[in-house]
Formats: structure tokens, C-alpha cells, sequence
């Protein structure tokens, strides 16, 4: 990289002078300053009015006329030839200054020698003063030009050092692509990332057979060629037009650091895109959602729950996006986004040594569910205002003349994140009227909500159809990101983006991933770093955006009826806070929390003092209806016939080979969904056989359940089963 060039003073102003300390003993020294700076009236004035003063005081003290000009002789060599040779100034401005200094000597001894009280004398002095400033007029100009002129020479030098050394990366890069892959290129451009962590060249190709994507074919041979550090690659793609091909290399291992998510929680919108990481030159990889759903594909372990908090943060700085969160995995994505307006109403006691919330903080999501039946709600809210929005916005859109709802802070854009949601899609009703009408309504609104303003980001562990259910989710998620830090093989990527030559073996650091985009807006696949995210994190990022986080339009708002109306009560919210202690029962919204200590789980009325609605009873068993095969562990209803349930033992820890317990670990945090064989065993790196038999003999151990659906058969943990 070429050494930054030194900034050039265009104005000829001196740097500021650093006045030393005062000498008492010397006080009636005059300074000598032939650097002082004049413009060319004031060094006029000045030349002309002290001449005037220096001839009258000579002749009322009858001075020796020689001295007035040997002071001119001395400026003229002191600061007309040495300031102006020690400031590299021009033969100009020296003439001028030197000839200043003689002129003004030369009147002042005529003066004094006769008379300086006459309109000859004054006429001179005038005619002085006159020409003095033409002289340095004209010499400032030139000193302008001159220093332009030097100014260009460097940014020349500067350039041609520049060129020189793409000149030699671009000879380098052609022998190594003809060495690698037997394609002549020309090299025409080299650019440099402003960040410094590579650069990117672009080259013609010489026709015939070649073609770009042969080139992409070579990436992993080029960068080993290369000899680039771990974790470096080349990308490539396509150019402007067919025939060129555009490498970017990257020189700097951007995927092995880690990034904590920006500190910058300044406004967003989702039309001019939204930052989900970093790209290997350090520059944020921004998507466009106002059309587009997102399909995010991660293992267990790739940072998949972090990357959906820097998700949740940028639609949190959109002042034009209002958020749902769909996590039947117990809500765990959405409680940190809910924990600051828990604390503000009460509901939550704060992290030791950290205030609570401020009154008036608001969820920071705007409704979270995490049951099936919570999520029906959701979306039959979704539907009926998709519905409300095309016949009551009639208007606006013909006002905007276009099909698109414009979206904005008094009308703004729902986005249902919904973690394993594509896992949703496949999951066997099993004859769940719940579950059956969900699947329908999350695929209805894939289809038909576009135009309207409500799009979905879903989450899965594997990309294959069986996982998703069918085609129609990644046909409708032109956005796409697929985590790669925690598979041994890449299948995500090949899934998400058949045709993409990522080497995806360089990036298996944590957050690391691929991700891309179709459209107008879209990009290549291309390798990108998730930020690190905390808890921490969210809750500066909840009260950073709480006061221009959009409120819902009112015709939505009707349409969604009651279940939005109601959707933090404790009838459907009260979870979030059951079996925690409350700061102050006294805080406002406090009265809305069902009484601390009872557990969440199966609502069983039983156990309480006053019997709950039948239909929070069918929701809390919505769980085992959806799934009659599976036998969870510990399950007692003994207290329906009167007797007291026997404390649950302590679970043993897991025996069988060293990789169980990660994959127990694993398919516990899958929920209630559970994993494949073939998922479990591209996380611990070991074949299926192995793998199906150790997971057989743990369920056998009742350390795991194995719930039998042919090919969707999946292994689940018992907390979830």
C-alpha cells in the first residue's frame, strides 16, 4: 500500500507561533520577525506609513540621512533574500520584498536630507506606497501558482508511485490466473479498499471458452497460489458486462475477529437498507426488506440466536418498521428485547448495579409469541390487516401511483421474525387444528402480503425441503444468509445458493457465514461477519430507539382486533414474568401479573387455587396434542386424582461417546422441533451410523425422545418433547 502523502498548506498561512516565556532583563530588545506575514495593502501601508514617520523623526532630530538606508540595505538582505530562501519562496517575491526594503530606505534618507514637510515628498511617498502594493499584488499571485504547481507535482509523484505499485499487482494477478487456470486476462483496473484489508482488480477476458465463472471455479487455488493468510479468499464475479470478471482479494483475516455490534443506534429505514455484518473488506453488507422475505440457515452452535439480535437491532432502528417475534422455543429470542419494559412496569428486577428502565420504556419488540396459539393469533392479525390495508389505502396509492404501500413512521412496515419458523412449516400437525391453521397462514403470508408491507425473516437448522417444508420458502426469501461456523461440510450454502463458489473451510470462526441477494437490490453470495451481540447490547439498543420506534396505524391496529389490543396482558403475556420476583408490586401494570412462583408449562388448574379458562388449558397442552408419539420424561398428573407429585430427579449426566453431550446440547436448543440425524451429525463431525446409534441408545437411556416420522423423523430433548 502507498504511504499517505503529507497534506499540503494551500494557503501559504505560516503555522502559529509558540510564544516563549518572557525575559524581564530583555524587554527593550525589538523582536526581529522577518517572517511577519503582510498582505499586499497592508505591506504597503505599513512600508509607506513607517518611511513617513521614520523621515519626519529624522529631520526634527537631524538624523544622519545614511542610516534610514542602510536599515533598508539590512531588510532587504534579512527579509527580502534570507526569510524568503528559508521559506522556499519564489525569485519574485524576494525581488519584490528587497526592492520594498530599498525603496522605502532610499525615500526616507532623500527626505531627511530635504524635507519631508513638502507636496513633493508627500506625492512620492504616495507614488511609494502605490507601487510597493502592485508589486506584492503581483507576486502573491504568482507564489499562488507557483505552489498549485508544486502541489501538482507531488499528487503526480504520489500517483505515479500508486500506479507503479497496481502496475505490479496487476502483473501479478495475470501471471498467477494464467498459471491457475490457462486464461490469458488483461488487468485494467486496481483499486484499493478504503479499509485496507485488500483490494479488488477487474480484467477482460480473452473470449472464446473463457468465461468468469471458470476463474470462480480456481478461487481456493488462486488464493493458495496467493500464499493469503487463513481466513482470506477470492471472490469472484461478474462484471459490468460479459466479458470482464471482477476478483476481490482480500489480505486481511476480517472473519476471525470478533466485532461487538456498532455503537451507533442512529436512525434506519427499510428502504434504504439495513446493516446485517461486515464483508470481508470491513464494509457493512446492507440488505433491502420492504419486498423481500429472509431465510437465515445456521447450525446449532453457528451464532445463529446472536445474528438474529443484530437482526432485531436494525429493524429497532428503522423509524418505519414495527416488529413481531415469533420463538416457540420458550420466547428466548424476544425476552431480552422485553426484559427493559418488564423492569419499567415493575414486572423485573434489574441486572445488580444497573437502574431499571425509565417509565415509558415500551417492549422492544412490538409482540412476541411463543406458543402455537399465540402465533395463530399473530398471524390472523397479519391477514386481517393485509386485508385492511388494500381496501382502507386505496387512496394513498393511487395519490402515490403505485402498488406498493409506502411505507413510513405513521404507516409503517410489520416484520415477523420467526426463529425455526421454516422448521414450522414442515412440522407434522398430526391433526392440531393450531398448528394446521399456522402452517397455513405463515405460507399465506409469504404469498400475499407484499404489496401491503409485511414481510418475514425465518430461521432454520437445515436448508433441505423436508426441513422447510417445500420450495415456496426460499422462493419467497430472495435474501438469504447461511451461518457456516458450526457444519463441517457446507450443505447450507449449497442449499441456499446452488450455483455460489464461496470456500466456505475459511470461514468457520463463530457469526461467520454466507449470505446474498436476488433483485434489484440484490448481490452475489458472498462471504460476511455477524456482530457479537449481548443482553447488554440489546437493552442499549431497546431505550437508544424507545422514544422513535413506530407505533402501529390505526387501521391496522382496528383490524387486528382484541389480540393486539390484549397482546401484553397476562393472560398472553404473563409468562414473561410468572415464577420471577417482582420488584414492586405496587409499580403500574404490576396488577397484571399472575402470582409469583407459579411455573410456566402446563396450565393445570389444579394446582392453582381458582381453575383457569378451558382455553388456557388447551393451550398449554397444545404441545402434546400436536405430537402424540413422543413420551416425555417426568411428566405427573397425579395431582388431578388428589395426590402429591414425587420431586423429579435430577437429571443423570449423559453416557455413551464424548460427542453426546454436545449433541444433546445441540438438539435441546433445536425445541420442540428436534434435529435430524443427518443435522446432528454435520455438527459433531461424525458419520450418521455413529451418530443414529448413539442418539438411539440415549433415547433407550430416556435421555433423549426419538419421535418416528419416516423421512422427517427427528430426535427431540425431553424438557421440549
Amino acid at each position: 500500500m502507498a504511504e499517505p502523502q503529507p497534506t499540503l498548506n494551500l494557503t501559504n498561512t505560516p503555522k502559529p507561533r509558540t510564544r516563549g516565556p518572557k525575559n524581564p532583563k530583555a524587554t527593550w530588545v525589538p523582536p526581529l520577525d522577518w517572517a511577519a506575514e503582510h498582505g499586499p495593502v497592508s505591506g504597503a501601508i505599513s512600508a509607506a506609513t513607517g518611511a513617513g514617520a521614520l523621515a519626519l523623526l529624522g529631520a526634527a532630530t537631524h538624523m544622519p540621512p545614511g542610516i534610514p538606508l542602510a536599515v533598508g540595505a539590512a531588510g532587504a538582505i534579512g527579509h527580502g533574500i534570507g526569510a524568503s530562501v528559508r521559506r522556499r519562496l519564489t525569485g519574485r517575491t524576494m525581488a519584490t520584498r528587497a526592492a520594498s526594503w530599498l525603496l522605502a530606505g532610499g525615500w526616507t534618507t532623500w527626505a531627511i536630507a530635504t524635507g519631508p514637510l513638502s507636496w513633493v515628498a508627500a506625492g512620492t511617498l504616495a507614488a511609494l506606497g502605490v507601487g510597493i502594493g502592485a508589486m506584492a499584488a503581483d507576486a502573491a499571485i504568482r507564489e499562488e501558482a507557483v505552489e498549485l504547481e508544486r502541489m501538482s507535482a507531488e499528487a503526480r509523484d504520489a500517483a505515479r508511485k500508486m500506479n507503479g505499485e497496481r502496475e505490479a499487482i496487476a502483473r501479478e494477478w495475470a501471471d498467477r490466473i494464467r498459471r491457475v487456470t490457462g486464461i490469458e486476462v488483461a488487468v485494467f483496473a486496481v483499486e484499493f479498499w478504503k479499509t485496507g484489508a485488500g483490494f479488488s482488480l477487474a480484467a477482460e477476458l480473452p473470449g472464446g471458452s473463457a468465461t468468469w465463472d471458470r476463474i470462480a471455479g480456481a478461487a481456493r487455488a488462486l488464493a493458495t497460489d496467493a500464499r493469503l493468510p487463513l481466513g482470506c479468499t477470492v471472490g469472484v464475479e461478474e462484471g459490468d458486462r460479459q466479458g470482464r470478471v471482477i476478483l476481490d482479494i482480500a489480505t486481511v483475516n476480517v472473519m476471525a475477529g470478533a466485532y461487538p455490534y456498532p455503537d451507533d443506534y442512529s436512525e434506519l429505514s427499510i428502504l434504504t437498507g439495513i446493516p446485517w455484518g461486515l464483508l470481508p473488506n470491513s464494509e457493512l453488507v446492507d440488505v433491502f426488506l420492504r419486498e423481500a422475505c429472509a431465510l437465515v440457515l445456521g447450525p446449532p452452535g453457528s451464532g445463529k440466536s446472536t445474528f438474529l439480535d443484530s437482526v432485531l437491532a436494525g429493524f429497532a432502528r428503522c423509524t418505519d418498521v414495527i416488529t413481531w417475534v415469533v420463538d416457540l422455543k420458550a420466547g428466548a429470542v424476544g425476552i431480552p428485547w422485553v426484559r427493559p419494559w418488564l423492569e419499567a412496569q415493575g414486572l423485573k428486577a434489574p441486572k445488580p448495579g444497573t437502574d431499571p428502565a425509565p417509565a415509558g420504556t415500551r417492549p422492544g419488540v412490538d409482540w412476541l409469541a411463543s406458543t402455537p396459539t399465540e402465533a395463530l393469533r399473530m398471524f390472523r392479525a397479519v391477514i386481517a390487516i393485509n386485508k385492511a390495508r388494500q381496501q382502507q389505502y386505496q387512496d394513498l396509492l393511487d395519490a402515490n401511483d403505485t402498488t406498493l404501500l409506502p411505507v413510513s413512521a405513521k404507516l409503517p412496515q410489520i416484520m415477523v421474525v420467526m426463529d425455526e419458523g421454516a422448521e414450522l412449516l414442515s412440522a407434522r400437525s398430526f391433526g392440531d387444528p393450531v398448528m394446521k391453521e399456522l402452517q397455513e397462514l405463515v405460507g399465506k403470508t409469504m404469498r400475499t402480503t407484499r404489496a401491503m408491507g409485511i414481510r418475514l425473516v425465518l430461521t432454520a437448522v437445515d436448508g433441505n425441503v423436508s426441513a422447510l417444508g417445500d420450495t415456496s420458502v426460499r422462493k419467497f426469501s430472495p435474501v438469504g444468509a447461511a451461518l457456516t461456523s458450526g457444519e463441517s461440510s457446507g450443505n447450507n450454502l449449497a442449499k441456499l445458493f446452488p450455483s455460489a463458489r464461496v470456500d466456505t473451510r475459511q470461514l468457520t470462526a463463530k457469526g461467520c457465514g454466507v449470505i446474498g441477494a436476488a433483485g434489484a437490490d440484490g448481490f452475489a453470495p458472498t462471504g460476511f461477519k455477524g456482530w457479537k451481540t449481548s443482553p447488554s447490547m440489546v437493552r442499549e439498543a431497546v431505550l437508544a430507539t424507545n422514544a422513535r420506534r413506530p407505533h402501529l396505524d390505526q387501521v391496522s391496529a382496528r383490524a387486528a382486533g382484541e389480540d393486539y389490543a390484549r397482546r401484553w396482558d397476562a393472560d398472553h403475556a404473563g409468562w414473561l414474568w410468572e415464577g420471577t420476583t417482582i420488584a414492586d408490586t405496587d409499580s403500574p401494570g404490576a396488577g397484571t401479573a399472575r402470582a409469583a412462583g407459579t411455573g410456566g408449562g402446563l396450565n393445570l388448574g389444579s394446582l392453582r387455587a381458582t381453575a383457569p379458562a378451558a382455553q388456557d388449558t388447551a393451550d398449554g397442552l397444545a404441545e402434546i396434542i400436536a405430537f402424540p408419539n413422543a413420551r416425555p420424561a417426568g411428566l405427573n398428573l397425579s395431582s388431578l386424582r388428589g395426590q402429591t407429585p414425587a420431586p423429579a430427579p435430577a437429571p443423570a449426566a449423559p453416557s455413551g461417546p464424548e460427542w453426546l453431550a454436545e449433541a444433546i446440547d445441540a438438539i435441546e436448543s433445536a425445541g420442540h422441533m428436534g434435529l435430524k440425524v443427518a443435522a446432528i451429525a454435520d455438527f459433531v463431525n461424525r458419520d450418521r451410523k455413529t451418530v443414529r446409534n448413539g442418539l438411539q441408545a440415549a433415547a433407550a437411556r430416556g435421555e433423549l425422545v426419538y419421535r418416528e416420522n419416516g423421512p422427517l423423523s427427528v430426535f427431540v430433548h425431553p424438557d421440549h418433547a
